[in-house]
C-alpha cells in the first residue's frame, strides 16, 4: 500500500532507511521538474534529509551592575600578604616554590680556557694529523691547518643555520675532499683522530671561581640542575664534564652534538622540563651569551641570569652588539651571587 504525503508527514523517515543513489535522486528531480509541481514532504526528505533542528536561541543577559570593591583593613591585608590561608596555621601547605630548576651553560659560564682557542686548535690538528700518517694514510702537506679551518667552517654553518654539524662528520668530509670516500676510511681510525684533535682543548678547561660552591648551595636547597651547551661533539664534551668533576651535582648533561639542534632554539632546553615536569617560569637559565643562552632563555619563557666575564671573541661582540635589545632577568659577575638571586625569586 502507498502512503499519501501526509501519512508521511505524520510517520516521517527514519534514520535507518536506505538513502536514494545519486542517479535515483536525479531521475526524482527530472520527473518532478517534467510535471511542473513541486516535491512532495516524503521526496524533499529523500532527497535531502530531515529539515534542520531549529536553532536554541542564545540567552540574553540584562546588564550586570559593577560590584562594589571589598574593603580590607591594613592589618589584615598586611596578614593576607604573608600568609594568604593563616587561619590553618601549621596545617597550611608550603607554597610551591616559582623556581625549581636551573639550566646551566658549560664554557664561559662554568669553565674558561687556560690558553688560547687557536693555539689549542693547531696543537691538536698537528697530533691528529701524525696520527693519521702513522696509520697510513697519505695526506697533503699541512693538512692539519685544513682540519682547522674544516672545524671553523662547521662551527659558523652550525651557528648559521642552528643545526649542529658534527666533528665526525666534518673531518670525514674534509678527508673525502682530499681522496678518502668513506668506503676506504675506516670508522675508528677517524674517530681516533678527532679524540686526538679535541685532547688538548679538554683538557685545557678550568672552573671558574666558585663553582663548586655555587653548584652545591643550589643542590642542597632542593633545585634541579642540568647543564646544557653548544658543542659539536658530544663525546669530549662528555669527558670535559667528568674531566672536571661536575657530573655528580647534574641530573642532565647534554651538547647539542647528541641531539643536533642548538641554543637558542627552546627546544633544546626544553629537554630538561620534560624530564623534570617543570613548566617554563618554574626554571631559571644562566649562561655568559645573550644570543645563545638569553634570548633562548626568554624564548623558552624562563628567568635568565647573565654571567657576565665571556673570553670567546665572537660572544664578546655578540653580546655589546645586542646589550640593548635582549635584557636578562638578572646580571652576576661572581657565581656566589647565584644561589641568593634564585632564592628571592623563589
Amino acid at each position: 500500500m502507498t502512503s499519501s504525503p501526509s501519512d508521511f508527514d505524520d510517520a516521517g523517515l527514519r534514520p535507518g532507511q536506505e538513502p536514494l543513489t545519486p542517479e535515483e535522486k536525479e531521475r526524482l528531480l527530472a520527473r518532478a521538474r517534467s510535471e511542473g509541481r513541486t516535491l512532495t514532504s516524503e521526496e524533499l526528505y529523500a532527497i535531502f534529509g530531515p529539515p534542520p533542528e531549529p536553532a536554541t536561541p542564545a540567552p540574553s543577559y540584562g546588564p550586570v551592575t559593577e560590584m562594589e570593591p571589598a574593603t580590607i583593613e591594613p592589618e589584615r591585608l598586611s596578614i593576607l600578604t604573608k600568609d594568604f590561608f593563616h587561619e590553618l596555621g601549621a596545617a597550611a601547605p608550603p607554597p610551591p616554590p616559582l623556581v625549581r630548576g636551573v639550566i646551566f651553560d658549560f664554557d664561559d659560564t662554568l669553565a674558561t680556557l687556560s690558553r688560547p682557542h687557536d693555539a689549542l686548535m693547531m696543537e691538536g690538528a698537528r697530533a691528529a694529523e701524525a696520527y693519521m700518517r702513522s696509520v697510513g694514510m697519505a695526506l697533503p702537506e699541512n693538512f692539519a691547518e685544513k682540519i682547522v679551518e674544516a672545524r671553523r667552517f662547521a662551527e659558523e654553518k652550525s651557528a648559521e643555520e642552528q643545526e649542529e654539524h658534527l666533528a665526525d662528520d666534518a673531518m670525514s668530509f674534509l678527508l673525502q675532499f682530499f681522496g678518502y670516500p668513506a668506503s676506504r676510511m675506516d670508522p675508528q681510525v677517524l674517530r681516533q683522530a678527532v679524540d686526538i684533535f679535541y685532547a688538548p682543548e679538554m683538557t685545557a678547561w678550568k672552573l671558574r671561581p666558585y663553582v663548586h660552591e655555587t653548584l652545591e648551595a643550589l643542590q642542597a636547597a632542593g633545585y634541579k640542575l642540568a647543564l646544557l651547551t653548544n658543542y659539536n661533539c658530544d663525546r669530549v664534551f662528555q669527558r670535559s664534564v667528568d674531566y672536571l668533576g661536575l657530573r655528580r651535582y647534574f641530573d642532565l648533561c647534554l651538547s647539542s652534538a647528541s641531539v643536533e639542534y642548538r641554543k637558542p632554539d627552546p627546544t633544546f632546553f626544553q629537554i630538561a622540563l620534560d624530564r623534570w615536569e617543570c613548566l617554563a617560569y618554574e626554571v631559571v637559565v644562566v649562561g655568559d651569551s645573550l644570543q645563545e643562552d638569553i634570548r633562548g632563555g626568554i624564548e623558552l619563557g624562563a628567568l635568565t641570569v647573565l654571567v657576565r666575564g665571556a673570553t670567546r671573541p665572537q660572544v664578546i661582540h655578540d653580546n655589546a652588539r645586542l646589550a640593548a635589545e635582549i635584557i636578562p632577568d638578572a646580571v652576576i659577575d661572581d657565581l656566589r651571587a647565584l644561589p641568593e638571586r634564585i632564592r628571592a625569586w623563589t
